[in-house]
């Protein structure tokens, strides 16, 4: 089992800043992948950006260039900078992590609200 607390999120101008953490506990040494997505009302889920264990990074298009994610294994937490942010951003960030063989976890998430 893991357990995926999430933290940082606020009300933020348009180009402004937020870093996100996400704290793991429990069965962390399992955790291959961890990662954000974001969801707004009425749409699905969507990709943000995923870090594995080895440090190689993926991201969504959309904050190529604007989102930095990267992973304290000392502390068990992934950190989502955000900087450059748009209205468009603007959403429930959720933390996620992955274990092979094992399943996947999610944190409870945090509004990310960008103002224009």
């Amino acid at each position: 089992q893991v357990q995926l607390v999430e933290s940082g999120g606020g009300l933020v101008q348009a180009g402004g800043s937020l870093r996100l953490s996400c704290a793991a506990s429990g069965s962390v040494f399992r955790i291959n992948v961890m990662g954000w997505y974001r969801q707004t009302p009425g749409k699905q889920r969507e990709f943000i950006a995923a870090i594995n264990s080895g440090g190689g990074t993926a991201y969504a298009d959309s904050v190529k260039g604007r989102f930095t994610i990267s992973r304290d294994n000392a502390k068990n937490t992934v950190y989502l900078q955000t900087n450059s942010l748009k209205p468009e951003d603007t959403g429930v960030y959720y933390c996620h992590a992955s274990i092979p063989m094992g399943g996947t976890y999610w944190g409870q998430g945090t509004q990310v609200t960008v103002s224009s």
